[in-house]
């Protein structure tokens, strides 16, 4: 399933062309009960009161179904998008924002005659202009990206808005409900110890070549404890080196794997013909790229902190064990309310999945930030973890979204000590943090986890009304607003 629907994905960053391209104006509707699309232009709709009063087809359908058709192209063409495009233009070019963007618009409808070409001042410039006041929707980004046409389902669009809706609902009304946590300076703020960047090749016997590792660490006075982060799909550890540093000067030694299987690199082989699209036995092979890291930093007890597929591996590596139980009662459900994005992903473990338990028992406590999980993990099994979980979810993620990835899934295993944080306003990557910044919104959450871990010593690790190890302030920050859901009482 994988090879059959992420190749397609991952071809959207290069759908827009360096060239000048005229950009697209016609979309062709589809409507139910009708074998032929409605043509009509975009632009049209700069004046929509004068499109709707006229004589075309569809002003005469919209007439007779007491605007209707009116109100679901409103739905589709003037709600915004669910990407954050905050300073849009500086994050564009070379950045998984316009893959987040595109993939929203590539849900809604088929573009056609997209050039192939591939240029980041152009993608800047599409981004630009599509965006209105700091906001993108589906008619300004249609307005601004080059192609020939668009052909939209449009009862099938309101449909998906809709279902994204719901999937961040639960975490709308959580956020609302519940307090932000206190900032805490000591957290967000750098530590006093400088910081040092190598590069090192580690030993991998389950991989052909060793593994490249990147490491971060204090110049002097480390504290002896180790982190190891886990990239995502398609990612790289100069994504989260922003964590590492912030770690680092507080005393902590932070090794970051490149996952070869499914890394930055591995998809530019694939998007030209080099490679397939990463295969379901990345599933075992990545939190095994975790334990030879471990292994070659001769660390006894460490903390993992993943992002996305790097949270599923963290999750592996807690002890919480895959199954191919619910991929094959929901994976051919194209109509399930609860699908989404991640299943995409999740949906091509399902050979791989009843081979994939991989607990560490060094690790003792893992950050599992926008993870796809609901379908792949059994979370009500969650007294077999040997580690700690946390559990965080973007409020605003439509790729992993909050329900059914994390809110409705989490719950059951807070009873042993594991916890769930929401972060308002987090959607899929702007929780993460490269190299250079100041360490991202969720740099003071990473190290009170971290501290909080290792200081627990044997009490870290999960049982029955365990205590949490993260209290309710002194971690957060002020970027974006940390919700941490209330434990359960006994």
């Amino acid at each position: 399933m994988l090879r059959r629907f992420l190749p397609a994905l991952a071809s959207l960053p290069l759908l827009l062309g360096a060239a000048p391209a005229r950009a697209i104006d016609e979309v062709v509707l589809q409507l139910p009960l009708i074998d032929f699309g409605f043509t009509v232009r975009l632009s049209e709709f700069e004046n929509p009161e004068r499109f709707w009063a006229g004589t075309s087809d569809l002003a005469e359908l919209n007439r007779a179904t007491n605007g209707a058709v009116d109100r679901q192209m409103r739905a589709i063409f003037d709600t915004p998008l669910p990407v954050q495009t905050r300073d849009v233009v500086s994050q564009a070019a070379g950045s998984p924002l316009l893959q987040q963007v595109l993939l929203a618009a590539s849900a809604l409808g088929q573009v056609d005659g997209l050039p192939l070409d591939a240029s980041g001042q152009e993608l800047t410039e599409v981004l630009n202009r599509a965006s209105t006041d700091g906001q993108i929707t589906l008619y300004t980004l249609l307005r601004a990206i080059p192609g020939e046409s668009v052909t939209v389902d449009l009862p099938g669009a309101v449909a998906s808005l809709q279902r994204l809706t719901r999937q961040q609902s639960q975490a709308r009304a959580l956020v609302e409900s519940v307090p932000a946590a206190s900032v805490a300076p000591a957290r967000s703020a750098p530590g006093s110890r400088p910081v040092r960047r190598s590069v090192r090749t580690m030993a991998a016997p389950h991989r052909d070549t060793p593994l490249e590792v990147v490491l971060v660490e204090p110049s002097s006075g480390a504290n002896g404890r180790v982190v190891v982060i886990s990239h995502g799909l398609w990612d790289s550890p100069e994504a989260f080196e922003g964590w590492a540093s912030h770690l680092a000067s507080h005393g902590y030694s932070v090794a970051l794997p490149n996952h070869p299987g499914s890394d930055a690199t591995q998809q530019k082989a694939m998007l030209s013909g080099q490679t397939p699209p990463p295969g379901p036995e990345e599933l075992r092979l990545r939190p095994l790229d975790v334990s030879a890291v471990i292994d070659g930093m001769e660390a006894s007890r460490v903390v993992v902190l993943g992002h996305s597929w790097g949270a599923t591996t963290a999750l592996q590596l807690a002890g919480t064990q895959p199954s191919s139980r619910l991929l094959l009662e929901r994976c051919d459900d194209l109509g399930d309310p609860e699908r989404n994005i991640s299943w995409v992903l999740q949906c091509s473990f399902l050979s791989s999945a009843d081979q994939a338990s991989l607990a560490d028992p060094r690790v003792i406590a893992v950050m599992a930030v926008s993870a796809p999980a609901s379908l792949l993990f059994d979370y009500g099994a969650g007294a077999g973890m040997q580690a700690r979980a946390l559990v965080v979810t973007g409020s605003r993620d439509w790729v992993v979204p909050p329900d059914p990835e994390a809110l409705d899934l989490v719950p059951p295993v807070l009873r042993f000590g594991h916890q769930l944080v929401a972060a308002d306003g987090g959607d899929h990557f702007n929780l993460r943090a490269e190299a250079g910044g100041n360490g991202g919104p969720l740099r003071g959450l990473v190290l009170a986890w971290s501290d909080a871990a290792f200081a627990a010593g044997a009490a870290a690790k999960p049982a029955l009304q365990a205590p949490p190890l993260l209290g309710p302030g002194g971690w957060g920050n002020t970027d974006i607003p940390l919700i941490l859901m209330p434990s359960p009482t006994p």
